[in-house]
């Protein structure tokens, strides 16, 4: 279930199989999990289709963005945890393009959160200019853009698995997790420099427009109600983005505690995926989704009317 972290329970696979029992409960967790977040964030697209007054919006079309990159994570992880037990050897060229996906997916929402951030900040201290520069044609570019950038350190562990692999390679079976495929040096410093840089990139852009937010709130440029507004939802990307970094730092925590603990190996490691990858993408429709006044109202709307047309 790992997609870029540098451990996972294939080490764990390697020690000891899981018997039938724990397998079975591991599975339907990681299914489970699935099935919710995902018909969680199906209910708030279907909101925002259902809606036009969102489809003109430049901050509702990047939420769903974010709401769309979430749904595809978390099924290709469901997808790649099940296939460990069900399918332990997957061909290496299809395991490649699942973890693509999936490395995409992962790195595109810091991206996501910092352009959600900058769309905020530009609504606050720049009302005006705010129809002009955050239209919805630029919008969907920055969305492209976001996909793209998120994608290019995925594509550079392929070249590189290229360089330095045979081709029969790609026709091997193997167990389908990013260590076990990308497994060279180059991988690893790849990894780390484009880590560093993802994370200096979004980390300067949240604190910039927070403080630009809150200077702004206190110059009384703007409205003060809707200054507080973006203040705390800055607030709430600070906080994802730490949700969402603690699956950078899984590998020091499944060290840490698999050597304090190594009777528990297996379970650490499958609670640290669930901490780190899984409740994140929970926890992120609560927080924007349900938060938002008039996206809950038509949201209810929504619900409503769908549940009357069904019991007609």
């Amino acid at each position: 279930m790992c997609l870029s972290s540098g451990r996972c329970n294939y080490s764990t696979l390697k020690m000891r199989r899981d018997v039938f029992e724990e397998a079975l409960f591991k599975n339907l967790t990681i299914v489970l999990f699935g099935l919710i977040i995902n018909y969680i964030n199906g209910t708030l697209f279907y909101t925002f289709v259902t809606n036009v007054n969102f489809h003109s919006d430049s901050r509702y079309i990047l939420y769903m963005q974010l709401i769309i990159n979430d749904n595809v994570m978390v099924s290709i992880m469901v997808i790649l945890h099940v296939l460990v037990y069900v399918c332990p050897t997957l061909n290496v060229s299809m395991c490649i393009v699942l973890l693509l996906i999936g490395e995409n997916t992962h790195k595109n929402t810091p991206l996501n959160l910092a352009a959600m951030s900058t769309e905020r900040f530009v609504a606050i201290c720049h009302p005006l200019q705010h129809p002009l520069i955050c239209t919805v044609s630029r919008t969907y570019m920055l969305i492209a853009c976001i996909w793209v950038v998120g994608a290019i350190p995925g594509f550079i562990n392929v070249i590189i698995t290229i360089v330095f692999k045979p081709l029969s390679f790609f026709s091997s079976g193997r167990m389908c997790f990013h260590i076990n495929i990308f497994q060279s040096v180059h991988h690893y410093y790849t990894d780390y420099a484009t880590k560093i840089l993802y994370m200096f990139f979004v980390w300067i852009t949240l604190i910039y427009t927070y403080f630009r937010v809150v200077f702004s709130a206190k110059a009384a440029t703007s409205d003060p109600v809707l200054s507080r507004k973006a203040q705390m939802t800055i607030r709430l990307h600070v906080v994802q983005l730490l949700l969402c970094m603690l699956s950078y730092i899984t590998p020091v925590m499944d060290t840490t505690l698999t050597m304090l603990f190594p009777d528990f190996r297996s379970v650490i490691l499958f609670c640290n995926a669930i901490i780190t990858n899984i409740l994140p993408r929970l926890l992120s429709p609560l927080i924007y989704g349900l938060r938002d006044q008039k996206f809950k109202k038509h949201m209810k709307r929504s619900l409503l009317c769908r549940k009357k047309v069904l019991t007609v």
